[in-house]
């Protein structure tokens, strides 16, 4: 005798509000370990990987690509990219770094992984949550990011030496800085570090 339709539902409903249950326990009990230097199990990293996938593809999907193709971009990318982004993402010529090493989940090594322009843009504006990638939006104007992802295109194809080069052609760390309360403050000058 096979289970009707109605009996699979109820099993199945029955299942997920057990495994609700003792979710909530543990987490109320404090049972489940969040430290960066204890990764996550299997299914809860697989289960944060393909909802933060997931996430990425759904809100970046209707993002309007500029003309990344302009040299300038690639220099303004490539000065903030050192100041803002290599301590954690890595360039051509750098190891892991203290802070990359200690971060979980671990920083992508953007000099190696391409990044698709949408995806990029988004997610530089918007951060990562509990990921220490900060939203980026939130004091650097757009233009500036599609700098640095005009830079990301080309980084994983950069030598250390040409690295080197447009980082020296750069502003170095500059861009438009904004506040919560107000405009971009580029007529005022760079932001700089």
């Amino acid at each position: 005798m096979r289970p009707s339709v109605k009996q699979l539902a109820s099993a199945t409903l029955l299942v997920l509000m057990m495994a609700a249950l003792v979710g909530g326990i543990l987490a109320y009990a404090g049972l489940y370990n969040f430290a960066a230097d204890a990764p996550h199990s299997r299914p809860v990293a697989s289960l944060i990987d393909f909802a933060r996938q997931r996430s990425i593809a759904h809100y970046a999907a209707d993002i309007a690509v500029p003309d990344l193709s302009d040299p300038a971009r690639l220099k303004k990318g490539a000065g903030n990219y050192d100041g803002m982004c290599a301590q954690c993402h890595l360039s051509p010529m750098a190891r892991a770094t203290e802070l990359s090493k200690g971060l979980y989940p671990a920083p992508p090594n953007l000099a190696k992984n391409a990044i698709q322009p949408g995806p990029a843009f988004w997610v530089i504006k918007h951060g990562i949550k509990a990921s220490g990638m900060p939203a980026w939006g939130t004091s650097v104007p757009d233009e500036d990011i599609w700098n640095l992802v005009a830079f990301l295109q080309e980084l994983p194809k950069l030598s250390a030496q040409r690295y080197k080069e447009l980082v020296a052609q750069s502003e170095g760390h500059a861009h438009g800085a904004t506040g919560a309360s107000g405009p971009a403050r580029e007529e005022r000058g760079a932001h700089r570090h």
